[in-house]
């Protein structure tokens, strides 16, 4: 699995790797609101982070993170990826090379919040409107400072 950043030409893929996992992990949140969201991937969201990807054993694009200001500002696998190590790997990628030790996760999500609780993360505030306005509970994580 390689970690790289995207080019230009393949931030498509990453919106639908980003479609397909909220469909997934997302059922809290309401069709409008995903398509609302969606559009405004490439034209406002991702130029405001670092992102990265990393790609399977067939050079595909399998998933990705945005990173900004030491704070995880997304993370996402494709769906059939699930399970297979590569969120830890952009993680533990945006921890030790971009200095990451900060993420907001839906409360909602209940995979998503043990995944970051199991990489050593500790929750530290929570939001009951996300960043949008919308009524859906944020928790605030930080990297616990005992992590190895």
């Amino acid at each position: 699995m390689r970690i790289e950043t995207p080019t230009a030409a393949e931030l498509p893929r990453l919106v639908d790797i980003w479609e397909a996992a909220v469909r997934a992990t997302h059922d809290f949140l309401p069709e409008a609101d995903l398509q609302l969201i969606k559009p405004l991937l490439i034209s406002q969201y991702f130029p405001n982070v670092q992102l990265i990807c990393i790609r399977d054993e067939q050079g595909e694009i399998a998933g990705f993170g945005g990173y900004a200001d030491g704070k995880v500002e997304m993370l996402f696998v494709a769906p059939e990826a699930h399970g297979k190590g590569l969120g830890k790997a952009l993680l533990h990628d945006a921890i030790n090379r971009l200095g990451a030790t900060e993420v907001d996760v839906n409360e909602q999500n209940p995979k998503a919040v043990a995944f970051y609780l199991n990489q050593g993360f500790e929750v530290t505030g929570r939001s009951p409107l996300d960043g949008g306005g919308r009524p859906f509970p944020i928790l605030h994580l930080k990297l616990a400072a005992h992590r190895d």
